[in-house]
């Protein structure tokens, strides 16, 4: 007797053979002798009878049309292989109208879903096809059924959904020292430990390419200056060995000469041992220069996935305050400022200046010098961001200014904003570690349910309700794609689980990766925080006090009830101020759908991202700060700050300082400053005038302006997406 059925997605059901008679009396329907429910249900109670405990969809509806066969009512076999063959083409029939959209190149929210990826090449097509079948098959399959129906229903986004059953993980923050030290194996490839300056510049971008092919997300380097500044001591032993050779000299005493910086300088009236030093200086300080070039370079070149995707990789310096640190601090600044190419802007990898005063923020700290350059960069290549170390909840008490590795009680982040620090299960600190996964929820259309009561105390509860059930929901779906993630093997990723990620190098080949990626975290992200609340009380946190109590309310309840789940499924769960590209428009265009367009919550093309201040209300970057920094402590899966100025922001260093000054004084943890760059896209050449329209160098007409899109820099807006296309027209100057 049949007992269960296995479904197409792979979930055992009940059998039911009303759904057997209900299947056969539609196919009647269509006929001239109408239906026969008699021989519908004898057809039904036949299959229920069948030696079998469970079948599968398709072989119950084979020996279905068996049976219609042998009957009196033949007709009805036909129609029913039709009515079959018609819900098959309806199930195919979503994906096959993507497929052609990638197929002809059309622009549109599929295609330009990321915007560093160009799905309109050969290898990015295959992309985004792999990926569409992908989604479809973790909807059917791999995704439980409330929470199937919760992000058919536009309440909750998995991110990275096409990478789901890969196995594979977000992000991670390069242990680079033991790449360099230790060399490099990775499948079939390895290499040799670093001697000189090049080399540790070369592993270190094959370390971020090579990882990203076994990961989803970003790639990162958390003490870029400390991990190489051993190779320019190497280096500049090297060249005095050189120096030795030419003059026929003995100068070893000179490698071990403490320097306090590498400084470039004339070699006139110079001579001996001295010449020798500063001529090795002078060397080394070139060797650096062009090992950051190449580094920068790679990292804008090198295609780690298809649709000529590079890394998404970020570095972060500015506190080792040694000679050899600081010379490695000033070369990528110097090189990020002369640009790459033509003079090209570098996308990547985004740079993030490590502020902490006594060290590289203060007049008197020594690596302030260092920190002003930084501005001057920051403000003719939006890079870099800036890392607040003072801010309260990114402090470390193990911290101690004279012990050489302390980068590793330094909070690192990636670029686009992700940030892992706190541990549970192991040391605080963001090396060697990562996201895992993340889910965002959609508290707008949360709000927009709750409109509808008129007691606005009644409608906030209800909207807490809805909230509560929807962290439940979130928490719960990143527990199972961990239970999921978790049976990965160590073969499986032979470079990250080598010893980049923490406790990975004691695994086996074939020990499942279980043990190791519970350091790692599980965020639980929401949008449009803005527009929730004006759904919610009819102004948003930026221009109401009232708003803006309710909003820290909201996101403290989040930030409370995710501290739970973290005791709940023993997890390190947080809260992410979702960095929103593509979800930008797809949750507004979905509630639009459903709710019309309601002022100030789906009459634009986007929702605000997280906890933003929206990007067309005019206010002081004061202001925004006052309003966003809240938010920071309560959002440490990551966060960040944005302030928009005007006009050309090269000369203009004072600007990018004061921002990072209001980061200081009001507690804010991450930020970065946006202003304009043109940008021609025939030779490269950029300038900040407005309104250009014809290249001086070239004299082309393909100007575009550079923008930052969700933390990273793009090239092209031309691979936007509508959402976001429409929040960059309605950016406001904050001044």
């Amino acid at each position: 007797m049949v007992k269960r059925v296995l479904k197409r997605d792979g979930r055992h059901v009940d059998f039911n053979n009303q759904k057997i008679v209900a299947a056969i009396l539609k196919a009647m329907d269509v006929t001239e002798n109408g239906e026969d429910i008699v021989l519908a249900a004898q057809i039904a109670h036949a299959i229920s009878q069948l030696d079998k405990e469970e079948m599968t969809v398709e072989e119950i509806q084979d020996v279905v049309e068996n049976h219609l066969m042998n009957s009196p009512r033949q007709e009805v076999a036909k129609e029913y292989i039709r009515y079959r063959n018609k819900r098959n083409i309806a199930r195919n029939a979503k994906s096959n109208e993507i497929f052609e959209t990638i197929i002809q190149a059309q622009a549109n929210d599929i295609t330009r879903e990321n915007a560093n990826m160009n799905a309109d090449t050969p290898a990015g097509m295959m992309m985004k096809f792999a990926s569409e079948a992908t989604k479809t098959y973790v909807d059917e399959c791999l995704l439980s059924d409330p929470v199937r129906e919760a992000v058919l229903n536009n309440y909750i986004h998995v991110h990275d959904k096409d990478y789901y059953p890969t196995k594979s993980l977000t992000c991670i923050q390069h242990p680079l020292d033991m790449i360099l030290n230790y060399g490099l194996k990775a499948g079939h490839g390895e290499s040799r430990p670093a001697k000189r300056i090049e080399t540790a510049s070369v592993l270190a971008c094959i370390s971020m390419e090579t990882a990203q092919n076994e990961m989803h997300g970003g790639q990162a380097i958390p003490a870029f200056d400390f991990y190489l500044a051993p190779f320019v001591r190497k280096t500049l032993e090297e060249e005095i060995d050189h120096a030795q050779e030419l003059d026929n000299a003995d100068y070893s005493e000179l490698k071990a000469v403490k320097l306090d910086d590498y400084i470039k300088r004339d070699l006139i009236g110079l001579q001996g041992k001295e010449r020798a030093l500063q001529h090795a200086i002078n060397m080394t300080v070139n060797r650096v220069h062009q090992a950051m070039e190449a580094f920068v370079h790679n990292m804008n070149t090198i295609h780690s996935r298809g649709g000529n995707q590079v890394v998404f990789s970020s570095i972060n310096y500015g506190t080792d305050t040694s000679a050899e640190g600081r010379c490695i601090i000033r070369e990528i600044l110097n090189t990020t400022y002369e640009g790459v190419g033509n003079g090209s802007t570098a996308i990547f990898p985004i740079q993030i200046w490590k502020k902490k005063r006594g060290v590289s923020y203060l007049p008197e700290d020594p690596n302030y010098d260092l920190y002003k350059f930084a501005c001057r960069v920051s403000a003719r290549r939006f890079f870099p961001n800036f890392l607040n170390l003072d801010a309260t909840f990114n402090q470390d008490p193990a911290w101690q200014a004279d012990d050489p590795k302390r980068y590793e009680h330094e909070v690192a982040t990636m670029g686009c904003r992700t940030r892992v620090y706190e541990n549970r299960f192991g040391p605080k600190t963001s090396i060697g570690r990562g996201n895992l996964s993340f889910t965002t929820i959609n508290i707008v259309k949360l709000a927009i349910e709750c409109m509808e009561l008129q007691d606005k105390e009644a409608r906030i509860g209800r909207f807490f309700e809805k909230l509560d059930w929807a962290l439940e929901l979130s928490a719960r779906q990143l527990d199972e794609r961990f239970q999921f993630q978790k049976t990965a093997l160590k073969k499986q990723f032979p470079l990250l689980m080598n010893g980049l990620w923490l406790g990975s190098e004691k695994l086996d080949p074939d020990d499942s990766i279980e043990r190791v990626i519970n350091q790692g975290t599980l965020g639980i992200g929401f949008i449009g925080l803005a527009e929730c609340l004006i759904a919610l009380v009819g102004k948003h946190h930026g221009e109401s006090e009232e708003a803006q109590e309710l909003g820290l309310r909201i996101v403290t309840f989040m930030r409370d009830k995710i501290n739970g789940f973290c005791e709940k499924y023993q997890h390190n769960y947080s809260v992410l101020a979702t960095p929103a590209e593509g979800l930008s428009g797809k949750f507004t265009k979905r509630d639009k759908k459903a709710f019309g367009v309601l002022p100030g919550i789906t009459d634009k093309d986007y929702y605000t991202n997280s906890n933003h201040v929206p990007v067309y209300y005019k206010c002081t970057p004061e202001h925004k700060a006052k309003v966003e920094a809240p938010y920071h402590e309560l959002t440490r899966g990551g966060h960040i700050f944005y302030v928009e100025i005007d006009g050309d922001a090269t000369h203009n260093p004072d600007a990018i300082m004061q921002i990072v000054d209001l980061m200081d004084k009001y507690n804010i943890g991450y930020g970065s400053v946006n202003h304009n760059r043109n940008r021609c896209l025939d030779c490269g050449y950029e300038n900040a005038e407005k309104d250009l329209h014809e290249c001086p160098h070239c004299h082309g007409h393909h100007i575009d302006t550079l923008q930052r899109i969700t933390g990273y820099l793009v090239g092209t807006t031309d691979r936007w997406n509508a959402g976001k296309l429409a929040e960059l027209k309605d950016r406001v100057v904050h001044e």
